[in-house]
């Protein structure tokens, strides 16, 4: 049993969130699951939980004079949540911030420029579900931005459901995946990373420890529509983050040939963050969610620190890889890790995308295949 001193001058809904938080926070230590640990929203949540109260130790510290004068970093999923805390902490760093949104331009811009009191701050729109979205988003950027220092890959999206995107790919795939292998592909192609600042481009992936969950990868049916519903979404969403995670990790094997690295390839994991990433989870379970999500998920602001630690930081120039849980470094998981794969995913992911180009070209859909 658990006793949590009350103190008689605190109000009594504080003194009950505190006794959530510890009651919680035992039961978390002291169970142990079976299952995965990101299976479904529950285990993810409760996982997620239990990783904050971990002692870890630190990676370092973020200082006054990490600065990003004269430099630009072009964010997706800007808009809200972690990229948003993002786009305000590097604009006050001195960055040019571009902002690429779905939605919220121009008064999410307006925001950070008003936190930040930084008036370098663009909006341009790209929906990364489609590809020629994603296309004119980096036209935009080689004809009014030019070069850019850093990319972060943020955006990000949890769906209740199997979504189609309007060519006919599954919308978790594509926003969590593919739109990210495409638009690195393409600023490479259009050689838009600033080469000769002095300092390494970096590349930033927000990935998840859920990357960890999945088994094996799906290279026989790789990109094929399938069918789930809530109760899987959470598990798709760990296995488009391990495709993420390998695909960050063979990038940075290509871009460094050599013993002296060229670009920087970073990933990351912010841990459980209080955002809107949960948006469609249903109704019913919402004002828990939202209960939980205050109390133990950390504020967009504080979960930032590791992306903006990777984006600045002096401690990190000249590396050509890392990857981040919290302010923490780890391994990534094995599967992501192994060269082959690496090399595998690349290959498959290419000739996808060809296909995909091929098919799109003759206005033909090569995706109507569905898996049940």
């Amino acid at each position: 049993m658990i006793f949590c001193h009350q103190d008689s001058k605190a109000p009594r809904s504080t003194n009950n969130l505190v006794f959530l938080r510890v009651s919680l926070t035992w039961w978390l230590t002291h169970t142990g699951m079976k299952q995965k640990k990101y299976s479904n929203p529950f285990t993810a949540t409760v996982n997620g939980i239990r990783d904050l109260f971990r002692k870890k130790e630190r990676v370092g510290e973020l200082k006054p004079d990490d600065r990003l004068d004269g430099k630009k970093a072009l964010i997706t999923g800007a808009s809200s949540g972690l990229g948003l805390a993002t786009a305000k902490e590097l604009a006050r760093r001195g960055a040019e911030v571009i902002m690429a949104v779905r939605s919220g331009i121009p008064e999410k811009g307006e925001e950070v420029k008003e936190a930040s009191g930084s008036e370098t701050v663009k909006m341009l729109h790209v929906d990364l579900s489609d590809f020629d979205s994603i296309k004119n988003l980096v036209e935009k950027i080689r004809t009014d931005i030019g070069k850019i220092d850093i990319l972060i890959c943020n955006a990000a999206v949890v769906s209740k459901k199997a979504r189609r995107t309007k060519a006919g790919l599954e919308e978790m795939f594509t926003v969590n995946y593919l739109a990210k292998f495409y638009l690195v592909n393409l600023l490479l192609k259009e050689d838009l990373f600033n080469k000769s600042s002095g300092s390494l481009p970096r590349i930033i992936f927000v990935s998840s420890e859920s990357h960890r969950n999945p088994e094996k990868f799906e290279w026989d049916d790789f990109g094929v529509f399938k069918d789930y519903g809530m109760g899987k979404s959470v598990e798709r969403y760990g296995y488009y983050k391990l495709l993420m995670t390998t695909f960050a990790r063979e990038l940075s094997r290509r871009l460094n040939p050599g013993r002296h690295p060229e670009f920087s390839v970073f990933a990351l994991c912010p841990g459980p963050v209080n955002s809107n990433i949960a948006r469609e989870a249903p109704a019913i379970f919402q004002p828990l969610l939202k209960l939980v999500f205050k109390i133990f998920f950390r504020s967009p602001e504080t979960a930032s620190e590791p992306v903006v630690y990777l984006a600045c930081s002096k401690d990190v120039e000249g590396k050509g890889s890392d990857y981040l849980f919290l302010m923490s470094r780890k391994e990534v998981d094995d599967k992501a890790d192994d060269p082959e794969n690496g090399k595998r995913l690349w290959e498959v992911t290419e000739h996808f995308l060809l296909k995909y180009e091929k098919y799109m070209n003759q206005r033909v859909n090569p995706l109507v295949h569905t898996e049940k």
